[in-house]
C-alpha cells in the first residue's frame, strides 16, 4: 500500500484497496466458498475506487456503499461517467444483503464473471483519473 501522506489517507490507498478486493476474487475459488461473497468483494472494488477518485477531487463523501451515489457526486461535480462504469450501479445490489443467508437466488459464477468485468472496467477508468 502506498506510504500516507503526514497520516493522511491518500487516493492511492483507497485505490490499492480496491485492487486487493479484486486481487482476491482472481485467485480460484474454493469449493465450499460462495459466489455471493466474490460479489461483494467485486461491489467493494468499485466502491473504494470511486471513494478514491471523489477524495482526489477533494469532494465530500459518505461512508455509504451505494454505487449510484457515489457515481452521482462525481457526475455533480463535473466529471464525464463512461457508460461502462455507470453499468456499475446494480453492483449495490451485492453490498449487504447477498452477504447473508436469505431469501434471494444465489449468484451464479457467470453472474461474477459479469461482475467482475465492470469492476475492472472502473478501476482502469479510475486510474486513469487519477494519473491525470
Amino acid at each position: 500500500m502506498p506510504p500516507e501522506k503526514n497520516g493522511e489517507i491518500t487516493p492511492l490507498d483507497w485505490l490499492a484497496r480496491a485492487k486487493g478486493n479484486l486481487a482476491r476474487v482472481r485467485e480460484p475459488k474454493p469449493a465450499d466458498a460462495f459466489w455471493e461473497d466474490y460479489c461483494f468483494d467485486v461491489q467493494q472494488a468499485v466502491e473504494k475506487s470511486l471513494k478514491a477518485l471523489i477524495l482526489d477531487r477533494k469532494l465530500p463523501f459518505k461512508y455509504t456503499h451505494n454505487i449510484a451515489d457515489l457515481l452521482k457526486i462525481l457526475e455533480d461535480n463535473g466529471v464525464i461517467l463512461p457508460e461502462g462504469v455507470c453499468a456499475a450501479t446494480y453492483l449495490t445490489d451485492y453490498a449487504v444483503e447477498v452477504r447473508y443467508p436469505g431469501p434471494f437466488e444465489a449468484v451464479t459464477e457467470e453472474e461474477f464473471e459479469e461482475a467482475l468485468q465492470v469492476a475492472e472496467i472502473v478501476i482502469v477508468w479510475v486510474s486513469g483519473q487519477l494519473a491525470k
